[in-house]
């Protein structure tokens, strides 16, 4: 299984970009898929998850700017950001619970980057 991420960037404050997450490779579901980022010297934090019913949840930091989705069809996750601002600068990673022969692994993307200038 593969998760490929794209749509980083460098943008402007205030400004907006979308990141996707494909998940490819021999599966039986996706459980939970989420964001994470992480910025130089920090830890990795979590930006927001979507459960496979729709269910969401977002860090504070992020909350009425971000927005998670998720194309099941597609196996695929995005996270729309806006209203950026330059605290948003981090690598972002795509994570997914993905049950492969009935057991659940968790599975991390190459990182996206962004850069939000002020």
């Amino acid at each position: 299984v593969q998760l490929q991420a794209s749509g980083g960037g460098l943008v402007q404050a205030g400004g907006s970009l979308r990141l996707s997450c494909a998940a490819s490779g021999r599966m039986f579901s996706i459980n939970d898929m989420g964001w994470y980022r992480q910025a130089p010297g920090k830890q990795r934090e979590l930006v927001a998850y979507i459960t496979s019913g729709g269910s969401t949840n977002y860090a504070d930091s992020v909350k009425g700017r971000f927005t998670i989705s998720r194309d099941n069809a597609r196996n695929t996750v995005y996270l729309q950001m806006n209203s950026l601002k330059p605290e948003d600068t981090a690598a972002y990673y795509c994570n997914a619970e993905v049950v492969v022969r009935g057991k659940i692994y968790d599975y991390w993307g190459q990182g996206t980057q962004v850069t939000v200038s002020s």
